[in-house]
Order: C-alpha cells, then sequence, then structure tokens
C-alpha cells in the first residue's frame, strides 16, 4: 500500500513543481481558516423563499351564542379607533402598581418636554434625563432624581410596587409639576 500512495505522490509531482504544490495547499488551508473564523458572515442572513399567492379566506360560519353580525363594528373601524395613554389612578385603581408608577414618570417627563426643560432623544435614560433637569429646572432636580430612582427600582429592579410606591411616586411627580407651574394631573 505504501508503494502505491508513493507512487501516486511522485506522478503528481512530476506534473506539479513542488514549491507550486506547497503554495496551493497552503492558499487552500488559508482560505479554509478565514471562512472558519468568520463563519457567521458568509451565510446568508435570510434564505430566499418562494411564497405561493394567497388564497382568499372563506368566511366563517357563526356559531351558537354569536352576535349577528350586524350587531358588531367591522374590524376597519376597531383599527382606526385612537389609543390614549393609560391613565395611572385608574392602573393604580386596578392594583397594577408598576404601571402606574411608570406611567406617572411618563407623564411627568411630557410636562418637563412641554415646558422646554429637557428633549429626550430614543435611548434617553431616566437618570439622564433626571440630570437634565436638575441642570435646567434645580427647583425640580432633587423630586426628579427620587421619581427616577424610585422608577429605576421598581421597573428595572423588578421590586414588586405597593401602594405606598404609587403614593410616593404621586407625591414626587407633583412636586416636579410643581415646581414648572403645572397643577398636580396636568397642564394649567
Amino acid at each position: 500500500m505504501n508503494r502505491g500512495y508513493d507512487a501516486w505522490i511522485a506522478d503528481v509531482l512530476d506534473v506539479i513543481p513542488g514549491r507550486l504544490l506547497l503554495l496551493g495547499l497552503f492558499l487552500i488551508t488559508l482560505a479554509g481558516s478565514v471562512l472558519w473564523y468568520s463563519f457567521p458572515a458568509w451565510i446568508p442572513r435570510r434564505w430566499p423563499s418562494f411564497h405561493l399567492p394567497a388564497l382568499p379566506r372563506l368566511a366563517r360560519r357563526p356559531r351558537r351564542g354569536d352576535k349577528p353580525q350586524s350587531d358588531q363594528e367591522p374590524p376597519s373601524v376597531r383599527a382606526k379607533a385612537p389609543s390614549f395613554p393609560p391613565d395611572a389612578n385608574l392602573l393604580a385603581a386596578e392594583g397594577r402598581y408598576d404601571e402606574a408608577i411608570r406611567q406617572r414618570l411618563r407623564d411627568t417627563v411630557m410636562d418637563l418636554t412641554r415646558a422646554g426643560v429637557v428633549s429626550p432623544e430614543p435611548g434617553t435614560t431616566v437618570a439622564e434625563l433626571a440630570d437634565v433637569t436638575a441642570v435646567n429646572q434645580p427647583g425640580a432636580g432633587p423630586a426628579m432624581d427620587a421619581a427616577a430612582a424610585l422608577f429605576s427600582e421598581v421597573w428595572y429592579g423588578r421590586r414588586v410596587a405597593g401602594p405606598s410606591h404609587d403614593e410616593h411616586m404621586r407625591r414626587l411627580t407633583d412636586e416636579v409639576r410643581a415646581s414648572l407651574g403645572f397643577r398636580s394631573g396636568g397642564a394649567q
């Protein structure tokens, strides 16, 4: 078996010079190494897909207990209904204190934006908003810092919020609004 292998190598080296063969093997190894190193980059992110045309949907037969079709509003009307942000007091009344705290902070940031104290950009953190508030409206700074800390503790620290937390956030946000000249619960 060794003689056959040796003969095959001798035949290859008769056709291709040894240095050229080594260079070729080196380049193949180098290309394989680069592909192995950059493995995810050379795979397509999304494979091509071929979709069949959509078939028309058949109307669903009414079931027992369904309302008559004329009493229901069409889906297009439901989709166009405006969505308003939830009221923090309603969220607190439902026992959703963490969401109420978040909504109170959102409302306060909206008031700060309307007053020209902050101009939040996408990705701005609540701590950055509190710092900007402290610089631009020093009277609201301590309350906004405390509100930001409470929000972060509840929302990001996953602390279970209760009525006392919501009441504390309400006092803090009212204090921020009062320093802006707003009444508690909105703009003048």
